[in-house]
């Protein structure tokens, strides 16, 4: 009947701490799809990209005019002059390889257009969801456009030292 008692009693506590913390909810991808610099923004990193890849489909197409005629004179060649030839093709083929890397790699040069001129007006959606969240006092705020992200959390809801003490590895006072 005690343990009935006590788990009655822990349910009710943690149903009124959960009830006494506020949640809220946006949709950034909404957001920004109604700030209309975000669109030209958007526009224009299109269009860059667009370029990008089309400068190096014409590379590709170099390569392949190459080995087609590589393939085409290969009987009249010498064994070295096919040794140079396969070169020539292999390092063309690298140098497009390496350029579709510098621009559509991790850190390419996509990623950092996309920085450049992305990255602002993010921040400052940002920035407005976490005034907002200290104004109305809101413990976590969701992105329901990208499963469910959590953009901003109150700290005071962070219990990650506890955790850590609890566990035995505590960061305070240790050396």
């Amino acid at each position: 009947m005690k343990r009935i008692i006590v788990t009655f009693a822990l349910i009710l506590s943690i149903v009124a701490v959960a009830s006494a913390q506020k949640f809220a909810v946006v949709d950034t991808k909404y957001i920004l799809e109604n700030i209309p610099e975000y669109d030209s923004k958007q526009s224009k990193l299109n269009e860059i990209s667009l370029q990008w890849q089309q400068e190096i489909e014409e590379k590709l197409s170099q390569v392949d005019k190459m080995y087609k005629d590589y393939q085409a004179e290969g009987v009249f060649l010498t064994e070295e002059m096919k040794r140079r030839r396969e070169d020539e093709i292999m390092a063309k083929e690298k140098e497009v390889k390496e350029l579709q890397k510098r621009r559509f790699g991790v850190d390419g040069d996509l990623y950092k257009k996309r920085q450049e001129l992305i990255k602002p007006l993010q921040d400052k959606v940002y920035n407005a969801i976490k005034e907002l969240a200290e104004a109305r006092s809101y413990a976590i705020v969701f992105d329901k456009s990208s499963d469910l992200t959590i953009l901003f959390a109150n700290e005071r809801y962070d219990l990650s030292e506890e955790v850590l003490e609890k566990l035995g590895y505590g960061t305070e006072g240790e050396e």
